[in-house]
């Protein structure tokens, strides 16, 4: 199997690393690269500078994305900066390759039309997915699971946290220079960590509207918002309003995040740092909690990894399609417009009805 690796920065070489685990010699990797800086990310997002990215992933390199693309990849990765995701995907989309997409797959409302409307009027039945690994988590399936029982009763609200402190996110880098960090490059917390969008989506489906509270309210040296306090009208399968209430930062030591999900029988607690989610039943005495110890970040990257490669045999819809990630842009981006403007706004007027 053939694929190509556009941008190895941080994710993309956990990509290349993941891929060689999964496919060892079955596997021709190639990539795409401007800047060829060659050291070595390590796991745990060290640097080493001894060991050189391409030979160590045995990866054949381009300088041109359509020199790349004309070797007919299997399927491509597309890793770069956010705010070059959409003429990236839509150069790979014309070649009729299939594709991974990293979160957030666009960072403006022209980038998301322009990229659903190529895959579907010039797509050619290509596989499309987009990086929310969050999906794959124990955790995040077993809130599913519970949700979806019923076991919480009449569902009442939920509150949901993400914070971290933005320079320790990757030590070998100068945070400033980071996308994240960067307005013009799709930056600040809402697209940055657009994760928590993308699981309140798939639990609870697109809000209706939001309302929301933040900037840039620290002393990081930043362009765009590192605060966010979004409020969502979601609607129950009752057919009931639920408030979903999302705080993100770029600021919290220890990092934080958290889901809980009040009904009223009950309420789920999900611990993503902690790797358990705890039950509390009105009528029970004790909490259940399911924990999974030891369970170890990078197995999302692998499980997703493969759910990709599965998808590309199999032609099966991946887990987060592309719009499921658009979805998840489109919330981010309404929060945005909010804070811009100081009132709600509706999800109907980003398009919320492609989801």
């Amino acid at each position: 199997m053939k694929i190509l690796i556009i941008g190895l920065g941080s994710i993309g070489q956990r990509h290349a690393r993941n891929l060689r685990q999964l496919l060892g010699n079955d596997l021709e990797l190639i990539a795409y690269r401007t800047r060829r800086l060659r050291h070595v990310i390590t796991p745990g997002l060290g640097v080493d500078a001894s060991r050189d990215v391409e030979r160590e992933y045995r990866i054949d390199v381009y300088s041109d994305l359509q020199e790349a693309l004309q070797e007919r990849p299997d399927g491509a990765f597309v890793c770069n900066p956010s705010n070059l995701h959409v003429q990236t995907a839509i150069a790979c989309l014309r070649a009729g390759c299939d594709l991974f997409l990293e979160k957030p797959a666009a960072t403006t409302l022209e980038g998301a039309s322009e990229l659903l409307a190529v895959a579907d009027g010039e797509g050619r039945g290509q596989i499309v997915m987009v990086g929310y690994q969050a999906r794959f988590h124990p955790c995040f399936r077993k809130l599913a699971e519970l949700v979806a029982s019923g076991i919480l009763g009449n569902l009442l609200a939920v509150r949901a946290v993400n914070g971290e402190y933005m320079p320790d996110w990757h030590p070998y880098e100068d945070y400033r220079e980071a996308y994240s960090a960067k307005e013009e490059s799709g930056g600040g917390i809402l697209l940055a960590q657009s994760h928590e969008a993308d699981y309140l989506y798939a639990l609870f489906g697109i809000p209706r509207s939001v309302f929301a509270l933040g900037g840039h309210w620290s002393e990081l040296e930043i362009s765009c918002e590192d605060t966010a306090s979004v409020l969502m009208e979601a609607q129950t399968t009752e057919g009931r309003t639920l408030p979903i209430h999302l705080h993100q930062d770029f600021l919290q030591r220890p990092q934080t995040r958290q889901c809980e999900v009040i009904g009223d029988r009950g309420k789920a607690v999900m611990d993503l740092v902690a790797a358990n989610v705890t039950l509390y039943e009105r009528n029970s005495p004790a909490p259940r909690v399911y924990q999974y110890p030891g369970f170890e970040r990078n197995q999302l990257f692998l499980d997703q990894t493969q759910h990709f490669l599965d998808c590309l045999r199999t032609r099966q819809r991946p887990v987060v399609d592309l719009r499921d990630g658009l979805n998840s842009v489109r919330i981010a981006l309404a929060a945005k417009l909010s804070i811009a403007r100081g009132e709600r706004v509706s999800l109907a007027e980003l398009g919320a009805s492609d989801g």
